[in-house]
């Protein structure tokens, strides 16, 4: 292994997921439909943590996590514990956060991702259950805020934490990384990516020749990439100005894309873990086996299946299955249309409409891309047409067959193309002359006064192989 150099960059992950597609949170019966609600009435005594409360653990909970302990390929420990970890801060009203410590649901996994330079294999150190703490709303930025409330609806939910090792070596591998468990977690259906906070990640980072820092705050795959190349800047440039780099706490700030300082960095022994004495030690190894059944297929799996399958290119296959959904939609059309014109279709250009317009496939029905792709290859519409029609249909509505009719896309007949070529020999003789002298972009010139007669209803290579067999 090569010597590190003052550039060397070590990130490490801490992620925080919400299981919040489970019925109720972590301790008790309060529900979990509270992202709309009014703060503060999806509490309850035992989420409070008022006197004389005593958890219950919901057992749904532990069970999801062990699905995810097991698509991340962790070992499942035979015991699981639950610990206090004491610390007071305005979110965590009862003065401790309940967590796991010395046992863990499970450790030593790993997550394959594409690394700067290829496959890189990140070490999951553990996978345990926490609860959430409350929210916190600031007024303004976190470091100029007049005064903050807190929301204590958030409060209990269930959480899992996911450590890795330092194993991440830029800002770009970290947003893989999430991205790639966003997208595990997405197919084992635990947890809603779209709501708010239902995945946050707090990365530790440092160069050679640094202390590390830890980076709190992040919630988006996104938000990782440009909170990291920040602090790569940062920490840099005080090294270079021969400055020490402290072991500190920072808050990401989204709107400036600026990492602040909030404290020094707590040690653990400043946690005073100890056992929760309200739970009792749990063995979980008996569930495992059947929890293991319950296992659906993952991304890497159903990569490799649509390959061996479906004959597409790994890039198509990599693409496809980055979201359940869009996975879904291809098997979808592909049952109709030749996978291999589904998968460009679907990844190159519908993919990209969506992209575009900042909206996912839900905006989308296979059906009617299967009525297009049908029309397209009968030869009914033209490439052209087939992505207008598309691009109609994501922005004002309607099927394809209306979309066609209104906008008249069928492909002209083959009496009024020979017509429009006849027409635009008489009346280009300047591009004719051009095109004979050797000028390639004079022909395309053609083509395209040819397709502005036809509407855009005409093929272009077509219409290019009849002029071309005119001009000789």
């Amino acid at each position: 292994m090569s010597a590190r150099t003052e550039d060397d960059v070590i990130i490490g992950l801490e992620v925080h997921v919400q299981l919040n597609k489970l019925h109720s949170k972590l301790f008790c019966s309060c529900g979990l439909d509270y992202h709309n609600a009014p703060p503060n009435t999806h509490v309850c005594p035992v989420c409070l943590g008022l006197p004389g409360s005593l958890p219950v653990l919901n057992k749904s909970a532990v069970q999801s996590a062990i699905k995810v302990a097991l698509a991340l390929n962790c070992e499942i420990l035979p015991q699981t514990q639950f610990y206090r970890k004491n610390y007071y801060y305005p979110d965590l009203p009862k003065g401790f956060q309940i967590t796991q410590y010395d046992y863990p649901i499970s450790s030593n996994g790993y997550l394959d991702i594409e690394g700067d330079q290829g496959i890189r294999r990140i070490r999951i150190n553990r996978v345990h259950i926490e609860e959430d703490p409350g929210r916190l709303v600031h007024e303004g930025t976190i470091d100029r805020s007049k005064f903050t409330l807190i929301d204590y609806n958030r409060a209990g939910v269930p959480l899992l934490e996911i450590v890795t090792e330092p194993d991440l070596r830029s800002p770009k591998e970290a947003r893989r990384f999430l991205n790639k468990l966003r997208n595990i977690l997405e197919y084992l259906d635990v947890f809603d990516g779209d709501l708010e906070g239902a995945l946050r990640a707090d990365a530790n980072i440092s160069l050679a020749g640094g202390a590390r820092a830890e980076v709190k705050n992040i919630s988006s795959y996104k938000g990782a990439e440009r909170a990291l190349s920040f602090e790569i800047v940062r920490q840099r440039n005080v090294l270079r100005r021969g400055e020490v780099v402290v072991q500190e706490t920072r808050h990401f700030d989204e709107l400036r894309g600026v990492t602040v300082s909030m404290r020094t960095k707590e040690a653990e022994h400043d946690y005073r873990y100890f056992p929760e004495p309200d739970l009792v030690p749990m063995r979980i190894m008996t569930w495992v086996p059947d929890i293991r059944e319950t296992l659906p297929e993952l991304p890497d799996g159903q990569r490799a299946r649509f390959l061996e399958e479906y004959g597409i290119t790994e890039d198509h296959a990599a693409s496809l299955t980055l979201d359940l959904k869009l996975a879904q939609f291809f098997e979808d059309v592909a049952r109709e249309i030749d996978p291999k014109i589904s998968a460009s279709w679907v990844v190159d250009v519908l993919k990209g409409e969506l992209n575009y317009r900042d909206l996912d496939i839900d905006a989308f029905k296979a059906e009617d891309l299967i009525e297009i792709l049908k029309l397209f290859l009968d030869d009914v519409i033209t490439e052209k047409s087939a992505v207008t029609i598309i691009r109609t249909i994501l922005d004002y509505g309607g099927t394809p067959a209306e979309i066609i009719s209104k906008k008249e896309l069928a492909k002209v007949k083959e009496d009024v193309v020979l017509s429009a070529v006849d027409e635009v020999l008489l009346e280009c003789d300047d591009a004719i002359a051009d095109y004979r002298r050797g000028e390639k972009k004079a022909l395309n010139y053609l083509v395209g006064q040819v397709m502005k007669k036809t509407r855009g209803r005409a093929d272009p290579q077509d219409v290019r192989l009849r002029l071309l067999s005119k001009l000789g």
